[in-house]
C-alpha cells in the first residue's frame, strides 16, 4: 500500500513533536532545573564527574543541544541543524552510558541512541509540509545546510570526546592493593 503525501507529512510532524517536546524537557532540566532537572550548577557538577571540561560550558552545551535542538526539531525550523545537533548531543551522551551496555534498565545507551537517530533521520528527510521550514520557502532546510551542520557537529564531536578521554585519563584512582 502507498502512503499519501499527506500521511507521510503527519507522521514527520507527530515524529517531531514527540521527539522535540522529549529534548526540550530534558534540556531545560539541564539548564533550569525544570521538571525535576539539577539546573545549570547541578549539571555542571554532573558533567565534571562525567569527565566534560570545562564542566559550565558543556553543560550548557548539553542543554542548549537538547533544548534548542529539540525546538528546532518541533518547529520545523531549520530542521538540519537541529538534527545535526540533537544527533551530536546524543552521541556524546551515549558514551556516558556505554559502560551500562545497550539497554536502558541497565543505563545502557538505547534511550539515546534512539534520540539522536531520530534527529538524524529529520535532519535527513525534512520536517515535511506542517513546518516552519516549509512556510519559508525551505531556505534554513537545504542539503548543502544539511551536509554543514553534520561536518561541523561532528568535529565538535571528536574534539569534545578526545578532551574528555584525555580528562579521564589523567583522573587515576590510587590502587588499594598498592602499599
Amino acid at each position: 500500500m502507498k502512503r499519501s503525501r499527506s500521511q507521510v507529512d503527519i507522521g514527520l510532524l507527530l515524529l517531531r513533536l514527540g521527539v522535540g517536546a522529549t529534548l526540550i524537557g530534558h534540556g531545560t532540566q539541564k539548564l533550569f532545573g525544570w521538571f525535576g532537572g539539577h539546573g545549570l550548577t547541578g549539571t555542571a557538577t554532573g558533567m565534571e564527574h562525567m569527565g566534560f571540561q570545562p564542566a559550565k560550558a558543556s553543560a550548557v552545551a548539553a542543554g542548549l543541544g537538547e533544548a534548542g535542538g529539540g525546538a528546532l526539531l518541533l518547529l520545523g525550523l531549520a530542521t538540519p541543524v537541529g538534527g545535526a545537533a540533537v544527533a551530536a548531543t546524543m552521541a556524546s551522551a551515549a558514551t556516558v552510558h556505554a559502560e551500562g551496555g545497550f539497554f536502558a534498565t541497565e543505563g545502557g545507551w538505547e534511550y539515546t541512541a534512539v534520540l539522536g537517530v531520530a534527529g538524524t533521520a529529520l535532519a535527513i528527510s525534512g520536517p515535511g509540509r506542517y513546518s516552519l521550514d516549509r512556510l519559508l520557502g525551505h531556505r534554513l532546510n537545504q542539503p548543502w545546510i544539511t551536509a554543514a551542520a553534520f561536518a561541523a557537529v561532528t568535529a565538535a564531536t571528536i574534539a569534545v570526546q578526545a578532551r574528555r578521554r584525555q580528562t579521564l585519563s589523567n583522573t587515576t584512582t590510587p590502587d588499594p592493593t598498592a602499599h
